[in-house]
């Protein structure tokens, strides 16, 4: 009986794969990096949360009809990093922990679902909130041994031909000692290179022949080149993960291609759940889904000739929901209105803005409008203690005149708030690191039934090509 149903089952795929291949068109590929299925229930628990029921209110993304679990793994460690898990994503492969786009024997190179794409006459995106030579974009373009070679992977991107690019910028583009920056390189490449946002592509971007849309020198200098701004920490001129996918739809559209590849990555997932952020997590996960639905309103114009599917390359932070007692308290997390990060920025700014006036006072202030701590948050006898303890350890810092030790003291009672925030929520981590935890598969469009059940991560691109109707080499 199971092996009859299941004979069926394989004729049925098989049924689907002939009806959708060559038929679609458009292929947007989702990865939420670091993005468990804990980062999926606990965003859906607190916006429950948020409307006074326990339960779930469910986002976008997994409503749609196709839902999987993905294993993750690497073929030399239990745990992948993103290198490996996105290198299995792009190409079907799994390979050593670090590499881009090459096996394990870090000579052979893997090709990926988006160049199977161009060489099929697509026209081609890739898209990110961190650096656009991170190792999960980079997976679907370059071919180094190991992640940390930024300078070696922009050039493959130069290289690439691939239409469309956006993120944060190159990362570490001048490492090579009298070479072009990667940036000159890529403009004697052909692409056009904007920074100055969603409105200047309105400007300047749509005729371009190859684009690469990154953010402000301004906001490189302040953040670094490798990210975004997180979304809780974004102001009125912030590019955004929303605006790259409506640039990247308009821009690709615009190529005289029978269709498109638009692989996009939410990278801040994976930072907030590293520093064990989960406000911050949350609203990573919300944001990701915002560009969901900017893609899914282009699915609902083209539904037969368009597939979406969203996954990720890892869970990260080992998240869970409970630390002893049998509730939740994840609407307390609303009151978190940036990231840890940002809020480090912000009182290290403060104090060395005007050193006299940053007392105790004021610190409890700003960790009541910023956190809610003290405020919509009621801490216990012992929390108090905990950060009246950092606030002593500032203090003598401040006494012996020492600005670093003041930051580094900052720091550490940002990360006692933190930890207090998990708790409060009743949410607990594993570690700052990476784990095998299964991940999700959504998807939506004609043939997609495949990523139903149980699935490698190995598996997803070379089902998504057959669909599409790419040769996978």
């Amino acid at each position: 009986m199971i092996r009859r149903f299941f004979s069926l089952f394989v004729a049925t795929l098989f049924a689907l794969f002939a009806m959708a291949e060559g038929q679609v068109k458009y292929v947007f590929y989702f990865i939420g990096d670091g993005m468990g299925v804990n980062q999926i229930n606990v965003t859906e628990t607190y916006l429950a949360a948020l409307k006074g029921r326990i339960g779930i209110e469910p986002i976008l993304m997994s409503e749609f009809p196709v839902v999987g679990m993905v294993n993750t793994y690497s073929a030399t460690n239990g745990v992948t990093d993103s290198a490996a898990g996105g290198t299995a994503l792009a190409s079907g492969h799994k390979t050593k922990n670090g590499a881009i786009g090459m096996l394990e024997d870090l000579e052979t190179p893997c090709t990926s679902i988006a160049a199977w794409a161009k060489q099929s006459g697509k026209a081609v995106g890739i898209a990110t909130t961190v650096a656009i030579t991170h190792a999960t974009p980079a997976s679907f373009y370059a071919h180094q041994p190991h992640r940390n070679m930024y300078y070696e992977i922009g050039q493959d991107l130069c290289k690439s031909g691939f239409d469309f690019f956006a993120g944060a910028d190159f990362h570490r583009p001048n490492t090579k000692d009298g070479e072009p920056t990667l940036r000159e390189q890529a403009k004697a490449a052909g692409y056009t290179i904007l920074t100055g946002g969603y409105k200047e592509y309105q400007k300047r971007g749509r005729n371009a022949d190859k684009l690469i849309l990154i953010q402000s020198d301004e906001k490189n200098e302040k953040l670094g080149s490798d990210h975004l701004p997180y979304a809780l920490d974004q102001d009125k001129n912030d590019l955004t993960l929303e605006q790259i996918v409506r640039a990247g739809i308009n821009f690709l559209s615009s190529k005289q291609t029978d269709g498109f590849f638009f692989q996009i990555e939410g990278g801040m997932i994976d930072y907030a759940c590293h520093r064990n952020d989960i406000g911050n997590a949350i609203n990573e996960v919300l944001d990701l889904d915002k560009a969901v639905k900017v893609a899914y309103e282009f699915y609902q114009q083209h539904p037969d000739e368009t597939i979406i599917v969203i996954s990720a390359d890892h869970e990260t932070g080992g998240l869970v929901m409970g630390c002893g007692p049998y509730e939740l308290h994840t609407d307390l997390l609303k009151y978190q209105t940036r990231s840890i990060e940002e809020t480090v920025r912000l009182l290290q700014q403060q104090y060395k803005k005007n050193p006299k006036r940053f007392t105790r006072a004021e610190v409890d202030k700003q960790l009541q409008t910023i956190l809610g701590l003290g405020g919509g948050i009621t801490l216990s006898d012992k929390q108090k203690e905990r950060i009246d303890r950092r606030w002593e350890a500032i203090e003598k810092a401040i006494a012996d005149a020492d600005s670093k030790k003041v930051n580094d003291r900052i720091y550490d009672l940002c990360e006692t708030c933190k930890r207090i925030l998990s708790e409060v929520a009743l949410i607990s981590w594993a570690s700052g690191g990476h784990s095998n935890g299964y991940v999700p598969v959504y998807a939506i469009g004609p043939g997609t039934e495949v990523f139903q059940g149980r699935i490698d991560n190995i598996e997803i691109a070379p089902a998504m090509a057959r669909i599409a109707g790419y040769k996978a080499e």
